[in-house]
């Protein structure tokens, strides 16, 4: 989970913002895989905002790294059809906010994208896992 309490700057998705621009030289390399809970979301990105879901998916596209999740399922971001969070264990309450991006060489070997259900996973956590699987 990307969150820094002593940042006042921005928490979440600003902090991954924050990184992509510290590590940039290291990200256009092959082989790059990042995963995990971004808690974010393009549904709560604030209008004119750098730093936000939407532009850190743009800077990481640029990079040549892309959501596996979205590539799979041909998914628009904000429009997620498999959440990844149900607020509070709440079926109510779905969101998508757990993500793995990666470079060009491992998106050419995506075989396949799982979301774990509710019924399965909600007994260990409101997040449901993000299963990826790639060829050798």
């Amino acid at each position: 989970m990307a969150n820094n309490p002593k940042d006042k700057d921005g928490a979440y998705v600003t902090q991954i913002w924050k990184a992509l621009h510290f590590y940039e030289s290291i990200l256009s390399d092959e082989k790059i895989i990042l995963i995990g809970d971004f808690n974010s979301n393009t549904i709560w990105d604030r209008p004119r905002r750098e730093g936000n879901h939407s532009t850190v998916v743009e800077k990481l596209g640029k990079l040549g790294i892309l959501s596996t999740y979205h590539k799979f399922y041909n998914q628009e971001q904000g429009k997620e059809m498999h959440p990844t969070l149900f607020m509070y264990r709440n079926r109510e309450k779905p969101y998508h906010l757990d993500y793995c991006f990666a470079s060009s060489d491992f998106m050419a070997k995506l075989v396949n994208v799982e979301v774990g259900s509710y019924d399965e996973w909600t007994k260990y956590s409101d997040h449901k896992p993000l299963i990826v699987d790639f060829t050798k």
